[in-house]
């Protein structure tokens, strides 16, 4: 998976490859196309935002009802994906959603499921203690449960798209940043730079996560990246209850925000899935760190600890116990926390992705095969209207043809 042959013409040059481009390289090599990925890192790194070992997978999505067509692709990919590769990458533990009663969270899994006929059902706070004793809701909690929700892995996901990609001929160059592109005024070709060289390629697919600023040719979007935290702890008693056959996924969204500082979103966790010292992964999507890919502060210290703490002692019946390990990776959204999916406004022959942190590794999949579709047919017959990047432009955006 290093430099390949000596060509320096492509069909698609795909820059990043990380969750979305690794599964664009795929996709478009799975097509017939010769395809050239390019990537600052080693592959399945831990500076960006494809690791922690696990995501959540849900159908019955809270944010929109218009995601749900694509989970529903995503997840006949993801298992295609797995028999393809030979890998395990989704686990389906069930899932909840969990909240007070007038939860937007709640109310909005209800309207998906109720959309599109998605199975489901809603607890009482009595109900998750007896299913699920590890959790510990208060007397008004109220919780959406479906089955069909569970855990994908993305440093696995990365790999397998990249040796399948590498397989069918693409080829990957890891540890060569992009430095630079430009494409042409009629729309027919782009061109580029690295440290090591320039490629032209008639199409040019951009999925660069946090390093946006630097690669999306003066598109000014408002794209923001943030400082999270995710954090592994070793249940009081072992990790026994915490199996994947005993607990789910979950989100919990407290009924006031203030009720520990520096809270933001969402209390998550997840099953046991890393053997009897492996911990259980659990965190909280904390109050917005704003960084960029040079300035995020990678260690991890005590006062972001003590607010994970403070979350989890609330919604634990036995507490998190003790921690294990805690790393920091990137957020990059968008202000109305949709994705960047389409053409760039300028140049048609060049597609950009990006805004998926905090709910978009699930997508992967499928945003490689609409990535596909664009580069290759111009279009694409998944309902990608809400991520149409021209929604954030400003109107009085750089004229600058590519990046330096």
């Amino acid at each position: 998976m290093g430099v390949g042959s000596s060509r320096d013409r492509y069909d698609v040059i795909v820059v990043g490859l990380g969750g979305m481009g690794s599964a664009a390289a795929f996709h478009l090599a799975r097509r017939g196309q010769r395809v050239l990925g390019l990537e600052r890192f080693t592959v399945a790194h831990a500076r960006g935002s494809s690791h922690g070992g696990s995501r959540i997978i849900r159908l019955a999505y809270f944010e929109d009802p218009a995601y749900v067509p694509l989970l529903l692709r995503a997840y006949e990919l993801w298992r295609q994906l797995e028999r393809d590769s030979g890998a395990d990458l989704l686990l389906v533990t069930g899932g909840l959603l969990l909240g007070p009663p007038s939860s937007p969270t709640v109310a909005g899994a209800r309207r998906s499921a109720a959309e599109w006929d998605l199975a489901h059902g809603v607890l009482d706070a009595a109900d998750v203690r007896r299913r699920f004793p590890t959790l510990a809701p208060a007397a008004d909690t109220i919780a959406f449960f479906e089955e069909a929700a569970g855990l994908v892995r993305p440093e696995a996901t990365v790999t397998a798209h990249v040796r399948l990609a590498t397989a069918a001929g693409a080829e990957c160059h890891f540890e060569e940043p992009v430095v630079g592109w430009d494409a042409s005024a009629d729309g027919t070709t782009v061109t580029v730079r690295t440290a090591a060289g320039s490629y032209r390629a008639d199409r040019l697919v951009i999925c660069p996560g946090a390093y946006a600023p630097d690669l999306l040719g003066g598109m000014e979007l408002p794209l923001k990246v943030e400082r999270q935290v995710q954090t592994w702890f070793q249940p009081d008693g072992g990790v026994a209850p915490f199996l994947p056959d005993r607990h789910p996924v979950w989100m919990w969204e407290p009924d006031d925000d203030s009720e520990v500082a520096g809270f933001h979103g969402f209390v998550y966790g997840f099953p046991a899935i890393d053997g009897p010292d492996g911990g259980v992964k659990m965190s909280i999507v904390a109050q917005p760190d704003p960084c960029t890919p040079d300035t995020i502060d990678r260690a991890v210290g005590a006062a972001d600890l003590d607010v994970v703490r403070a979350h989890l002692r609330r919604r634990l019946a036995a507490g998190p116990g003790r921690l294990l390990r805690a790393d920091a990776c990137m957020f990059e959204n968008s202000p109305d926390n949709h994705f960047v999916v389409g053409h760039h406004p300028r140049h048609s022959q060049v597609i950009v992705a990006g805004g998926f942190s905090g709910h978009g590794f699930k997508f992967v999949p499928v945003i490689g095969e609409v990535l596909a579709d664009l580069a290759l047919e111009g279009k694409t017959n998944h309902p990608i209207a809400l991520f149409d990047p021209q929604r954030l432009q400003s109107p009085a955006g750089s004229e600058d043809a590519g990046v330096d």
